[in-house]
């Protein structure tokens, strides 16, 4: 665990005490006693941790909260004072200070704060850590075609716009759709995902708008549809291409206006998800053939991603290569091997279908 921390105080008494308790604890300690200095360290170092007088001389310790979360978000920021006010303390969390300390400060208070904020730290970065093995959330690929799929997801994950992903099948649109998710303000909530390619027509209206009871034969009991489950979260629709038409209104309206009916229902029911759509086929296409509506089209062709398939990033077969070699001789306690020249050039030279 990264025990770095910054103290930021014009008082040097205060300065080598708190150098003395941290290092005691195993804290990497850095000091400095102006925010020109402070800005330094946190170019290089990176801290996790910052402990921060509210005034300095001639300077607002409050306002350079700002400055930290936009070089290290995830940062634990502390503020100290000597003169503190329930106005300066508000002031401080409204500004993205985690905890605001009292001086004169007491070893045990300040160790105390300091050790809780590293076990939220350490579960974060487990939490990260999990959902990269479970759900992959890094791409694989130096081409150009992966780094500008990688600046768009950067770009359009923390809004809650739609998104179009298109690619052959296999190219990896799933794993995009769930990136986006994680990384988007709504990652805690529910990630849903419906093919609709593999339910049947006359059900897919009922997996992704529920149904009440003796809707149809079978419909034995109310139940609650895609829209209803994915609440709050993120809806990834893929397959989209093979959806009826008829379906593709009622979806449409959704997205027009948040709310829907369930299938054999008149209760309006009110829905805030946010779609990802995602496709083997050219839907342009199909809007100039009349099999998809060119009004859906348009709405959830926000923002469009396609993935290229790898035959036509060759550059990324090696390190995808290398990245499978690593996990499958981890995972079979394997010692890693490389690969022979002849083989890699074979790779490179294959259609990838």
């Amino acid at each position: 665990m990264n025990k770095k921390i910054l103290i930021i105080d014009d008082e040097i008494n205060i300065l080598k005490s708190l150098d003395i308790i941290l290092s005691s604890e195993g804290f990497s300690v850095l000091t400095a006693t102006n925010l020109m200095k402070a800005k330094e360290i946190i170019s290089e170092e990176k801290p996790p941790l910052f402990l921060l007088d509210v005034m300095l001389k001639n300077e607002d310790g409050i306002g350079f909260i700002s400055e930290i979360r936009d070089t290290i978000p995830e940062a634990i920021i502390v503020m100290i004072s000597g003169h503190a006010t329930v106005k300066m303390a508000v002031e401080a969390t409204q500004k993205g200070a985690d905890d605001f300390l009292e001086k004169p400060l007491s070893k045990e208070k300040v160790l105390i704060t300091l050790n809780n904020f590293l076990k939220r730290l350490e579960l974060q970065q487990k939490y990260s850590q999990l959902e990269e093995e479970i759900y992959g959330s890094q791409l694989i690929g130096k081409s150009e075609a992966m780094q500008n799929i990688i600046r768009l997801i950067e770009k359009v994950a923390p809004t809650n716009s739609k998104v179009l992903i298109t690619g052959e099948s296999g190219t990896g649109k799933e794993i995009i759709a769930r990136m986006i998710h994680l990384k988007s303000a709504r990652r805690n909530e529910p990630y849903i995902k419906i093919n609709c390619a593999a339910i049947p027509g006359e059900l897919i209206e009922s997996e992704l708008f529920g149904n009440e009871k003796g809707a149809f034969t079978g419909a034995t009991e109310r139940r609650d549809g895609k829209f209803v489950l994915a609440n709050k979260g993120t809806l990834l629709l893929d397959e989209i291409g093979d959806m009826s038409l008829s379906t593709q209104t009622k979806v449409l309206r959704v997205l027009q206006e948040g709310e829907f009916e369930r299938v054999g229902g008149n209760e309006t029911i009110k829905t805030d998800v946010r779609i990802i759509a995602a496709t083997n086929k050219d839907l342009k296409k199909m809007v100039d053939e009349g099999s998809f509506r060119e009004d859906l089209y348009f709405r959830l062709n926000v923002l469009p991603i396609h993935i290229p398939p790898l035959r036509e990033r060759v550059e990324d077969i090696e390190l995808l290569i290398k990245y499978y070699i690593q996990y499958f001789c981890g995972e079979n306690n394997k010692q890693v091997v490389e690969i022979n020249k002849a083989v890699l050039s074979k790779f490179k030279e294959y259609h990838w279908p």
